[in-house]
């Protein structure tokens, strides 16, 4: 029997179309899934890790625990805060186990590394624990939500206020990694516009126990400010250490640059009083918070509170929930998502009123705190004292300063 070349070429294309429509029809089918990539047992953990889990759980169990009739599907992984290995899952649960979005990362290079594969996949990101402000500057991206918190708001926010109150010559100890490195520069531009000067920088490697070379140089540059550009266990070793240096009995002031409630707790308030520092959340900010924070903390097998970024996995995976719903589907299809979550208002008891600029980047108001005094403080958690509250607004980076190409200059 002859075919015509015709005849072949239609048969070809109709069983083409025949499988790319049972894939698409497999993959709507498929329950909604949610990767979540945190630290498991490093120096963030105490800041995410399984409180982030917890958070997810709680979102989905609020919004019902199903979405289009299928149960909604969470895993887990820890990228053990290195690039490629935060790749290479990313890549894996886009392409082989149809996850359709990923949140949390514990760092801006891990975040980066895994926005590539977001992209190439054309699937959702929400960044609820990297902190660059590059993530919606340079480096945006239309699959990209950036919740909680970032570099620009804490050095607006920590930085600003810590000029304003004569520390006018800094000296910082940096994380060597993207975030301690973008911390660093938009604390130093705050510092250089309002007139003061920067001695110099040390920097350490991630997950580092010794702390006193850098805090003898720090001493030696007689800076009024030594500005602890890192976070969670190193910035708790640092301050301690200073402690034990007698840095802050000789004159110089500490100013942690990104710091939690977790942070606080590990160090005391016998060490951390008078410290300032700035946060998207607090878990006694009102009715609302507290409701939230009692539930989660129940959950934890430490009884902790919830730290912001804990919360902003709760709040950005509602978020995204209420535009799925509102879509009335799961498209699949990443970039359709994230800019229907644009759309929408971002409201819920943990953050307030805010919403998601074309860049990414979520808005909501920040607030800026001092860590109260034993005496002060009416029992366990109740750590911080509220100094000042950002409006939304005025709290990260200005569209027509952001560096994003997405946007239309």
């Amino acid at each position: 029997m002859k075919f015509s070349r015709h005849a072949i070429v239609a048969a070809t294309l109709s069983l083409s179309l025949m499988i790319g429509s049972a894939a698409q029809a497999q993959q709507s089918d498929a329950p909604l899934k949610i990767g979540v990539m945190t630290d498991f047992g490093s120096v963030y953990s105490d800041i995410g890790g399984a409180g982030n889990v917890e958070g997810a759980k709680m979102a989905i169990e609020e919004f019902g625990g199903t979405m289009f009739g299928k149960p909604i599907e969470l895993i887990t992984a820890d990228p053990q805060m290195k690039a490629d290995i935060a790749a290479n899952i990313a890549r894996k649960w886009y392409e082989a186990e149809n996850v359709d979005m990923i949140i949390d990362l514990p760092t801006s290079a891990t975040a980066l590394a895994a926005m590539e594969m977001s992209k190439r996949y054309e699937k959702i990101m929400i960044i609820t624990d990297a902190a660059s402000s590059d993530i919606t500057g340079k480096s945006c991206s239309p699959y990209t939500a950036h919740w909680t918190y970032d570099t620009y708001s804490n050095a607006h926010t920590v930085g600003s206020a810590v000029v304003k109150q004569g520390g006018d010559s800094w000296f910082f100890i940096t994380a060597d990694y993207l975030f301690g490195h973008s911390i660093e520069r938009d604390v130093s531009e705050v510092v250089k516009a309002a007139g003061g000067k920067i001695l110099g920088s040390a920097r350490h490697p991630l997950n580092t126990s010794d702390f006193s070379s850098f805090l003898l140089q720090a001493q030696a540059s007689k800076a009024k400010i030594i500005g602890l550009a890192n976070a969670g266990g190193d910035t708790v070793n640092a301050i301690k250490q200073a402690a034990e240096f007698g840095i802050t009995s000789g004159g110089q002031k500490l100013a942690s640059l990104l710091m939690f409630i977790s942070d606080v707790h590990a160090l005391g308030l016998k060490t951390a009083k008078g410290l300032n520092l700035t946060e998207t959340f607090y878990w006694d900010l009102n009715d609302g918070t507290r409701a939230f924070s009692k539930r989660f903390q129940d959950r934890m097998k430490n009884h902790a509170m919830p730290t912001m970024v804990q919360a902003g996995v709760y709040s950005s995976l509602l978020h995204y929930f209420k535009a799925l719903d509102s879509l009335g589907e799961n498209p699949h299809d990443g970039a359709k998502v994230v800019a229907k979550m644009k759309t929408m208002p971002t409201d819920d008891p943990l953050f307030g009123k805010g919403s998601i600029e074309p860049n990414g980047r979520v808005l909501h108001p920040a607030y800026l705190f001092e860590v109260k005094s034993p005496s002060d403080s009416k029992g366990p958690w109740d750590y911080y004292k509220l100094v000042a509250t950002i409006p939304a607004n005025e709290a990260f980076t200005p569209l027509d300063k952001s560096t994003c190409p997405l946007l239309k200059k």
